[in-house]
């Protein structure tokens, strides 16, 4: 009864009738324009489809209920189909896992077996010549040993076969030696198998999974590495050639962003080879291309430096039922000689690798096959595509703010003598155009004519990423002034007239407006609306409400501790989706990823990336304790040309405002700060430290006439280590004096570690007058043996400026009354 197909009835005065076919139609069209109508309006119906009049009111109401049953069903049967045919091709992928696990134990068994019985011979070579592979059949071979290498097609031939069984080994053998991502859990609904290297050149990830496409279209979206991987600043095509077996040769040149302003960015030249196997997979390889291949060159770039891909690409096979199976495989080499010490895990860390560029590849495809198979409309009225290229338009910008290449147009302004923010100006006519296209209310047209950004990076430690930027999310007005907000939104759409600075106070709370969210929640999207107090907009020109677009990633915390990053820019209310961007925001990435996996714990402080604790049995803060990140910020303003100096000195003072403002949240969130003695790590627990300490104690009793530590009976060593003032001594054997130890307050002044201070020279973190002062006054040092200091301002290794009230400097002597070194100590200093 009640049913919707031609063999349905109704009841008529105790009879059943058959549904028509015409009856039936025209309750389909009803159910597809409301699925769900009301009494009334199903009366209504009624009366307006004479066809229907024959049927009892309530019978059409069983019709209706029996119809999204039956949809409901239908929907779970084809959800049910769809998990069937993922877990089915999971299965398929976890057996292949396993097989090659199972070569690579066997591999590793022959190994132990052959050193075992010749423990005198060399290494044995370990490489996999992908004979053991799982996939191999369908590969095109050439002999390697007889080919030419140089920049001929046959030579270029013959690299790409190479790179093509090396690859093939590192996908689906045993060549690399792989080990599961931490908190990576295959499933259905999972990114992939997703796995790290160990022990090999460079770094490299490897990841397998299901993707809702065809295998054309995934080679189609990887080869456009600029569409998904928002570290590819561009990515240029230099000459293609097609191979007799229908395969392509295609010579790249690569640049990629700097993921923060303390490195410089990374260039690539490259060959990729497109080929399809017997099986039907397509494979896309790729190496760099270097002197020792012979092959074409490319010179050098200027602020870029020159990194190498190995062997690395994607094997794309077609899955039964549709949809691919893929497997990825990304080898860098990315020369972490070039950035500074502290910040050479960023760069030696294959997880960040997986993170940022594998797992990315994975997350847009299933985010493209998502977004065709249910193409909901979102927020806001917009559509996944078009949400997805607001959040790479927000992410481009504020990649282009961080990096400010000289090529888009950006010079660089002359400091105030603090070096902690950088600022910078482009008026180039293409910058502008992204700031020029909305009408003001008046009807006037926007015409400012320069962007200008304020940046700087600072050192964070024991701060999971997630939780400091889901703090500065949620919590905006601890860091944020509303009225730079405002003034930002007015700048892009305001009138020939000039704005003037804005005053603080003028906008109160902030409303968050949801907008969309990717899959498995790794981004989403967000309108803030901040609300005017009223009395600020008639005299400024400025709207009653500020819109941000805000893009918001890296904030689950229970998930693998990654790059955390909030983004956003003022946009109209109207919200066109060619409306001028001007990103700013912040970018966390953690720097010490060797120790996921491990229970964090969860303080904030703002300090040097201090990493002598885990050194030590008794250090009760565990391998998380001493976590490091850095935190990259920048903000841009749209302004005209005359008013530069005004703009340069807010922005400077407001970067500055908020550095310090984080600094406050990370005081008052931090364990440490209530709990002092528990939060404070051992010092190096090593014969020469205390005998320097005792040095140091002993020649300030001497010179001075005074006890620099207190006799409570406490370790010299620890007593030096949690002096309240920052202690740090200098090397005389080297021109300029080069740092060699620092007490925990001295490395949290210099925001440094222990590794990496004798990087650092004692003139680097003066100012003009502190370098004159010391070079004048470093003979009576030598001379008298010691020299008091006035107060001044110095500099922390990451440019921020510190305010001392008074530095002493004393010679050092050894046992044999010999000088040793110099120590200085920073009396009363703190961050500006």
């Amino acid at each position: 009864m009640g049913g919707g197909s031609n063999n349905s009835h109704n009841i008529d005065n105790g009879k059943y009738v058959r549904y028509t076919p015409e009856q039936v139609e025209a309750l389909e069209r009803l159910y597809n324009d409301c699925p769900k109508p009301s009494s009334m309006r199903r009366q209504q119906l009624i009366r307006e489809c004479p066809i229907l009049s024959n049927i009892e009111p309530k019978q059409i109401k069983v019709w209706f209920q029996n119809r999204r049953c039956r949809e409901k069903q239908r929907k779970e049967a084809s959800r049910l189909q769809a998990v069937n045919r993922k877990l089915t091709a999971m299965n398929k992928l976890l057996m292949e896992e396993n097989d090659r696990l199972q070569k690579q134990v066997s591999h590793l068994v022959y190994e132990n077996s052959y050193f075992r019985q010749h423990p005198q011979n060399g290494n044995l070579a370990t490489t996999d010549t992908s004979c053991e592979s799982v996939v191999t059949s369908g590969q095109h071979h050439l002999t390697p040993q007889h080919q030419p290498r140089d920049a001929s097609p046959a030579g270029l031939l013959s690299i790409a076969d190479e790179t093509l069984t090396e690859f093939i080994s590192k996908a689906t053998g045993t060549a690399v030696e792989w080990v599961q991502m931490p908190g990576m859990k295959p499933g259905p609904d999972s990114t992939g198998i997703v796995a790290i290297s160990h022990g090999c050149t460079g770094i490299a990830a490897r990841a397998c999974g299901l993707v809702g496409l065809d295998p054309t279209r995934v080679a189609e979206i990887l080869k456009d590495r600029p569409c998904w991987l928002r570290d590819c600043r561009s990515l240029d095509i230099v000459n293609v050639l097609s191979t007799a077996n229908g395969g392509t040769l295609e010579l790249i040149y690569m640049q990629m962003y700097a993921p923060t302003t303390l490195a410089p960015a990374r260039d690539f030249w490259m060959l990729r080879y497109t080929s399809v196997m017997e099986d039907g997979s397509l494979v896309i390889c790729e190496r760099s291309l270097n002197n020792t291949q012979n092959g074409p060159s490319m010179p050098p770039s200027p602020h870029f430096v020159r990194a190498e891909i190995l062997p690395s690409g994607y094997l794309i096979r077609p899955c039964e039922g549709g949809g691919s199976i893929l497997h990825i495989v990304d080898h860098f080499d990315l020369e972490p000689w070039s950035v500074p010490e502290v910040l050479r895990s960023l760069y030696e860390s294959s997880t960040l690798l997986a993170q940022r560029t594998t797992m990315a590849a994975l997350r847009y495809l299933r985010q493209i096959s998502q977004e065709i198979s249910q193409p909901n409309v979102s927020g806001w009225g917009r559509r996944p595509a078009a949400l997805r290229a607001l959040s790479q338009r927000l992410s481009k910008g504020f990649n282009e703010a961080v990096n400010g290449f000289s090529d888009e147009g950006w010079s660089m302004l002359e400091r105030d003598g603090i070096d902690d923010v950088t600022l910078l100006v482009n008026s180039s006519p293409t910058k502008m155009m992204m700031t020029s296209s909305l009408p003001f209310l008046n009807g006037f047209t926007s015409m400012p004519s320069a962007v200008l950004c304020a940046k700087a990076s600072m050192l964070l430690q024991n701060v999971p990423p997630s939780i400091l930027l889901r703090f500065l999310r949620e919590h905006r007005q601890e860091w944020a002034d509303n009225s730079i907000d405002a003034y930002s939104a007015a700048a892009i759409k305001a009138g020939p007239c000039s704005l003037p600075i804005p005053r603080p106070g003028s906008f109160g709370g902030q409303v968050i407006l949801p907008l969309a969210h990717t899959i498995e929640n790794e981004e989403f999207m967000e309108v803030i609306k901040l609300e005017s107090l009223g009395h600020y907009q008639e005299d400024m020109m400025m709207p009653a409400d500020v819109f941000l677009l805000q893009m918001c990633s890296g904030v689950d915390e229970n998930a693998v501790e990654s790059c955390a990053e909030l983004i956003f820019a003022p946009i109209d209310a109207s919200f066109s989706d060619d409306a001028p961007i001007i990103p700013s925001g912040f970018r966390i990435i953690p720097l010490d990823t060797k120790s996921e996996g491990v229970s964090p714990n969860r303080t904030l402080a703002l300090a040097s990336a201090l990493d002598v604790g885990s050194r030590t049995a008794g250090d009760s803060c565990g391998s998380r304790g001493n976590t490091k990140s850095v935190m990259t910020i920048a903000f841009q303003l749209a302004f005209e040309m005359h008013m530069q100096e005004n703009v340069a000195s807010m922005a400077r003072q407001y970067v500055r405002s908020v550095i310090a403002s984080v600094q406050r949240v990370a005081l008052a969130l931090s364990p440490s700060s209530h709990q002092l003695s528990g939060g404070l790590r051992p010092p190096p627990a090593s014969p020469e430290a205390h005998t320097l300490a005792r040095w140091i104690s002993h020649s300030y009793r001497c010179y001075l006439g005074v006890e620099l530590l207190k006799p409570d009976g406490t370790d010299l060593l620890k007593s030096l280590w949690h002096h309240p003032d920052a202690l740090m001594c200098c090397s005389l054997k080297a021109l300029p004096p080069v740092f060699t130890f620092a007490n925990q307050a001295g490395l949290d002044m210099l925001e440094t570690t222990l590794v990496a201070l004798q990087d650092i020279t004692l003139e680097k973190i003066f100012d003009n007058n502190g370098k004159k002062t010391l070079c004048s006054d470093f003979p009576q040092i030598m001379q008298q043996g010691f020299m008091c200091i006035d107060g001044g301002i110095c500099m922390s290794s990451m440019g921020r400026a510190v305010t001392y009230e008074k530095a002493v400097a004393w010679k050092v002597l050894n046992d044999n009354e010999d000088p040793h070194c110099i120590c200085v100590m920073f009396l009363n200093w703190s961050f500006i």
